[in-house]
């Protein structure tokens, strides 16, 4: 039987991404947020989660989309990486999903540009195709020794 992985679902437009369930801490709704002056165009502001401050860095500005339209609120997913919790700035969060490693393959052809840096890797499912989020590369600003550094 071929080894199974679970992946955190969810849209930035009509686009299908997953994240490794292992790395996702917890999901939230949108979130009141502290803008950061000349803070990274990424970085969307800082929330608060329970006393902890956690940088939001919107997906879809990260991955070079169009802004989310204003009437949509986005969804906080709230990620652990070797620095701490970040939480990625998502339109719609989907199911948790299991599937086969067997079935992985390497980025589309298609993807260009950051996109074709964040993204490890695809599912094709019945209806559309799962890209596959390199949580700890999306969370790497610039340059890829720098992280966001967390505000404690």
């Amino acid at each position: 039987m071929a080894n199974e992985r679970q992946l955190c679902t969810f849209t930035l437009g009509d686009q299908y991404f997953g994240l490794d369930v292992l790395k996702v801490q917890e999901i939230i709704r949108a979130q009141e947020m502290t803008r950061v002056p000349l803070a990274h165009p990424v970085v969307r502001g800082l929330i608060n989660l329970r006393g902890q401050i956690v940088t939001a860095i919107d997906l879809r500005r990260r991955l070079d989309m169009p802004d989310r339209p204003s009437e949509l609120l986005p969804v906080n997913i709230v990620v652990q990486t070797d620095d701490g919790a970040v939480s990625l700035l998502v339109d719609e969060i989907g199911d948790v999903l299991e599937v086969s490693e067997s079935a992985f393959e390497r980025p589309p052809e298609t993807l260009r540009g950051t996109a074709r840096e964040l993204i490890l890797g695809a599912y094709k499912l019945k209806d559309r195709l799962l890209l596959v989020l390199d949580t700890e590369r999306t969370v790497t600003l610039t340059n890829p020794n720098t992280r966001l550094e967390r505000s404690e």
